[in-house]
């Protein structure tokens, strides 16, 4: 997770942990300790990180993707999810700049370095 906001399950409570995972995950997404785009361990790591079955774990990612907290992304990971990533207009520019960056010859770190500049370098 993070160190800033680690995640505890209290093995004692009422509450089932799945529920105490799920609920901390939204709360701190919510809150903004998790921003958006935030990397979430994987389900085992987590799952043993916690002392919790990787199922525990599973079931709430599972539930915390159905109401729109984390977005997964297969091998790339679990990510808090972001309104601003399914932007169609974002999702579009991206796109264009990835064409032409390709049609230029940059490698894709080369790219990234490009918007990594410009970023804090705005233009005039």
């Amino acid at each position: 997770m993070d160190p800033v906001t680690p995640l505890v399950v209290d093995p004692s409570s009422a509450e089932p942990p799945y529920e105490q995972v799920r609920r901390q995950v939204a709360a701190g997404a919510a809150g903004g300790s998790l921003p958006p785009g935030h990397k979430l361990p994987p389900v085992r790591q987590l799952a043993a990180d916690l002392g919790l079955a990787a199922n525990t774990v599973a079931r709430a990612y599972r539930e915390l993707e159905a109401d729109g907290v984390i977005e997964t992304h297969g091998r790339r990971g679990t990510f808090i999810a972001s309104p601003h990533l399914s932007d169609p207009a974002a999702v579009e520019a991206a796109a264009a700049y990835v064409e032409v960056a390709r049609r230029s010859g940059l490698s894709r770190e080369e790219a990234i370095r490009l918007v990594d500049d410009s970023w804090t370098t705005p233009r005039e």
